[in-house]
């Protein structure tokens, strides 16, 4: 039997499987179930799962065994059965990874999963290194007569527990090679406080042949993490970190995270040394799969032209610029100042007042139109429609925002072809607000992938990509959008989540509204190393209900000032007036901070919304027109022409 990692895997980088636990959740085992457990009781479900992950391209999968022992078992009665549970996970995997063998000739290797007991030990509680060391090794003996090939220790949150896991180890299974994984908080530390480069140096002291991190608050999270390590230690790194973190969605943790997300981290993960790689919490055989690809391509790169030649990025077009997509590129692209304004979609068939706002916004000189995809998640005629209706009947550019909170990927690749057949050019990309907070709160989720995720679809798609790497023939040349949110309370993690979407294909930014010019300069601070084009949400409030929920529902930050301002508003006439001198004093005091205004017209006030923006209009009204019509114009004459082609097809 091999004894080393460089006898099993070389230096080529491994991929790892991903969550056993997610899996068995969206399976219906319930959260306070046993997991481990399942070896014995449902050996088929567990088997299909690390099927699963091995079709998905994985090398590694590792036993249900996380909480296999003596102390965790303890909990559900199961004290007794540690080598029993244990031997069962093992040979449950050995099967998976032998059937994939003799299917498709593909070699896969078999990691015992080994977590913390569950228990303080001392200093701090009061099981002591030897009964943590034993019950280690009753688990590590059980694996091995199990048939692993090399062990995880993973999750592991100090130092002191660690070291008696790996001593377990090096006595009960000493031809074991041991991946030892440490989970870390956001600031990088152990759970004990040790920092990387301890926890790095120390594993390596007492014999472990990798190390590494995984769980913990996501893949960049780790990846700093990593890089830390890297200076401690000369032995081959692990990442397997989580979906991100988990947000709650109809009562159940969700990790946003998506597989192109993920995907994009292998490269980063690799460039700082990391050797093997997969996934944690959230994360799936669609995780696994994506990250596969990544990886595969990175080894068409390293293998140099011929090989790169062969992999299926050779049928990338290059997307116009961004000038050349739409008038709203363009106009941001120049350096000038755009005014944009919120037309929410109608509840029912009609939208012919919506039609009628956007003809007068457009006389008035505003560039474009935003549309929200049912915002609140409330049920509402299709952004798509209506932003088609406004371009092809009002003739000025719609800003298409698009959510992904009601489509897996498939329904999102379809819904973008067709909007780039249709003429559509500018998308907002938005993970959604969940169903629960609208008036259909049974209404199921998706979130197959977050904004983060559906920038990488739209970018692949812009560059003649579907979402599986193939040519679709054409760039669809959207000019990709994102929100962003000054007023939040974590802006470290804004911030973050803002440069993610910026290196996946983000070209301009809108803002949640703002009501707090200090906010917004930090954000903007903060920012402008991206050098993207910054529009700044606009809400003229209408109430001082208005704006409590704006502060409370939707964090958005309402200072105190401005909620004293609309209290001491007597009338409605009066709240409705204070609240668009408010947004007239936000805009000008913004204007030479930002790229442009978005301002929303609630209630469906549109002449408020104009009023707001005079200062940014004046002088626009006669051109516009004139522009608007020489659109309708051409759209018209283009639809003609398309409709006599279509019927000379016939």
């Amino acid at each position: 039997m091999p004894t080393s990692l460089s006898e099993l895997f070389q230096t080529r980088s491994v991929l790892c499987d991903g969550a056993m636990g997610t899996m068995l959740y969206e399976r219906g085992v319930f959260i306070h179930r046993c997991y481990d457990e399942l070896n014995l009781s449902q050996p088929d479900l567990i088997r299909a799962i690390h099927e699963e992950y091995l079709q998905a391209g994985a090398e590694i999968i590792e036993t249900n065994t996380f909480g296999g022992n003596r102390f965790r078992l303890q909990r559900h009665g199961l004290q007794d059965k540690v080598h029993e549970i244990n031997v069962a996970g093992a040979k449950i995997a050995r099967q998976a990874a032998d059937q994939i063998r003799d299917k498709q000739a593909t070699q896969a290797y078999v990691a015992g999963a080994v977590g913390p007991i569950g228990v303080q030990i001392e200093p701090l509680g009061k099981v002591a290194f030897e009964e943590a060391r034993a019950a280690f090794a009753e688990q590590i003996r059980a694996l091995a007569e199990g048939g692993v090939d090399l062990l995880v220790l993973e999750t592991m949150t100090s130092l002191n527990e660690v070291h008696q896991a790996v001593l377990a180890a090096r006595e009960a299974a000493p031809g074991l090679p041991i991946l030892a994984m440490m989970t870390i908080d956001e600031e990088g530390n152990t759970l004990d406080g040790s920092s990387p480069e301890a926890a790095a140096k120390k594993l390596t002291e007492w014999g472990a042949d990798a190390v590494g991190c995984n769980c913990s608050a996501g893949p960049a999270t780790i990846l700093s993490a990593i890089e830390r390590m890297r200076t401690a230690t000369t032995l081959p790194l692990v990442a397997m970190p989580n979906a991100g973190m988990p947000r709650a969605v109809d009562g159940r943790n969700i990790y946003l995270c998506s597989p192109e997300y993920m995907a994009s981290f292998v490269r980063k993960f690799a460039q700082a040394g990391v050797q093997f790689v997969g996934g944690c919490c959230g994360t799936t055989p669609s995780h696994i799969r994506a990250m596969r690809s990544a990886l595969r391509a990175l080894d068409a790169r390293k293998s140099g032209p011929v090989a790169a030649a062969t992999v299926t990025v050779q049928n990338a077009v290059t997307p116009p610029p961004l000038e050349q997509r739409s008038k709203l590129g363009a106009d941001l692209v120049a350096g000038r100042f755009v005014a944009l304004v919120e037309i929410v979609p109608p509840r029912g068939i009609s939208a012919q007042r919506e039609l009628q706002a956007a003809t007068m916004l457009a006389q008035h000189g505003v560039e474009a139109i935003n549309v929200p995809d049912s915002p609140r998640a409330s049920a509402r005629m299709s952004a798509l429609s209506l932003c088609l209706q406004v371009q092809q009947q009002v003739g000025i550019e719609s800003v298409l925002h698009y959510t992904c909170r009601d489509r897996n990927v498939l329904s999102i690749q379809s819904d973008l072809l067709g909007a780039a057949s249709l003429g559509l050019r500018n998308i907002l990309c938005l993970t959604g607000d969940p169903p629960k907070l609208g008036n259909y709160p049974d209404a199921t989720a998706v979130f197959d992938v977050d904004a983060i995720g559906l920038v990488n679809i739209v970018r692949n798609l812009n560059n003649g990509l579907d979402i599986g790497g193939n040519s679709i023939g054409a760039s669809t040349g959207f000019a990709i959008g994102v929100a962003a949110n000054p007023g939040v309370p974590d802006l470290d993690n804004e911030v973050r989540r803002f440069a993610y979407k910026v290196e996946a294909g983000a070209e301009y930014a809108i803002t949640q509204p703002v009501f707090d010019l200090r906010l917004l300069e930090a954000f903007l601070k903060r920012v402008e190393q991206f050098r993207v084009p910054v529009i700044a949400g606009i809400w003229p409030l209408v109430s001082l209900r208005n704006a409590e929920f704006m502060r409370n529902d939707l964090r958005v930050f309402v200072p105190d000032e401005i909620l004293l301002r609309m209290q001491q508003a007597d009338t409605p006439e009066l709240a409705r007036a204070e609240g668009v001198k408010i947004a007239q004093e936000m805009l000008l005091a913004a204007r030479g901070m930002v790229q442009g205004v978005q301002v929303s017209a609630p209630s469906g006030r549109f002449e408020a919304a104009l009023t707001v923006m005079e200062s940014v209009l004046a002088g626009r009204s006669a051109a516009g027109r004139a522009e608007a019509e020489e659109r309708a114009s051409a759209l018209e004459t283009g639809a003609r022409m398309e409709q006599g082609v279509n019927l000379g097809k016939l």
